[in-house]
């Protein structure tokens, strides 16, 4: 059965996350609506694409991802649904869609609001429309193209891994924009150094749990999401380290950057 997500900026006692669910209630009685994730920080289209780009795809086919953050329509911008990956997402042409799907959608459709201003009833409206098997097209016109933001990548540079923290876990662990596939791509059988926010604080080891290092010592693992993420086993590293997001994150050729002190 398909779902209806939502994942928006409101904190949990927040009323309208009682107003759009009580919409969802009475248009499609019987649909599952659940929470994907709440209190995004306000506006950060950022932040809220990571969450969804890695949860969407483990909801059931056909499910419809209501997306509330900088959702009210500017000028130049337009309320859509999107369809990709079987998906359909509704949300603000802001810029959120590109960062989420990072790749041509199957359609782009603006959804024609009739004399509706409220985002809250226009998406509610939509995604009931959905989940009773309305095609995207039946509810707007179609358009060829998203209003871009482009994500923010890690890079080579000589050799050298720069990166940076895009997302901090419950428990403080700071996962960070450098894959898998360049981490190998560069360093693979070949000695390194991993720096995260200064040269004071860093390993020279990839971990596959926690557990691999002793409490209290810095970790270096890649994550489900093929991401690298540093932590310290038992504690929270972003608090203990001062992490954000945008942190640096570097990884250098031993010799390169001369380390000042370990962490422990």
């Amino acid at each position: 059965m398909a779902v209806i997500t939502l994942t928006t900026e409101w904190r949990s006692d927040d009323i309208y996350n009682g107003i759009i669910r009580g919409k969802l209630c009475t248009l499609c009685p019987g649909t599952p609506i659940i929470e994907n994730a709440s209190n995004i920080s306000p506006f950060n289209i950022s932040h809220g694409s990571f969450i969804i780009r890695n949860t969407f795809m483990n909801y059931p086919a056909g499910s419809v991802h209501i997306i509330c953050i900088l959702s009210e329509s500017q000028k130049g911008t337009a309320h859509l649904i999107v369809k990709s990956r079987g998906h359909f997402f509704i949300g603000t042409d802001n810029g959120i869609f590109n960062l989420i799907l990072n790749a041509e959608p199957d359609e782009i459709i603006r959804i024609d609001p009739g004399e509706e201003t409220d985002e809250l009833e226009i998406f509610a409206r939509t995604a009931a429309s959905l989940v009773s098997g309305n095609l995207p097209s039946e509810l707007g016109s179609p358009l060829t193209r998203l209003n871009e933001t482009l994500p923010l990548r890690a890079t080579i540079d000589a050799g050298v891994i720069i990166g940076s923290v895009i997302f901090i876990d419950s428990y403080g662990n700071a996962i960070s924009n450098i894959t898998r596939e360049i981490f190998y791509r560069v360093f693979e059988n070949k000695d390194f150094i991993i720096y995260i926010v200064s040269n004071l604080n860093f390993t020279d080891t990839i971990s596959h749990s926690y557990s691999d290092v002793s409490v209290g010592d810095l970790a270096a693992r890649f994550n489900s999401l093929d991401l690298l993420e540093i932590s310290i086993n038992g504690a929270n590293v972003s608090e203990l380290l001062s992490i954000e997001i945008g942190s640096s994150v570097r990884i250098d050729t031993p010799g390169l950057t001369t380390p000042v002190n370990r962490l422990f």
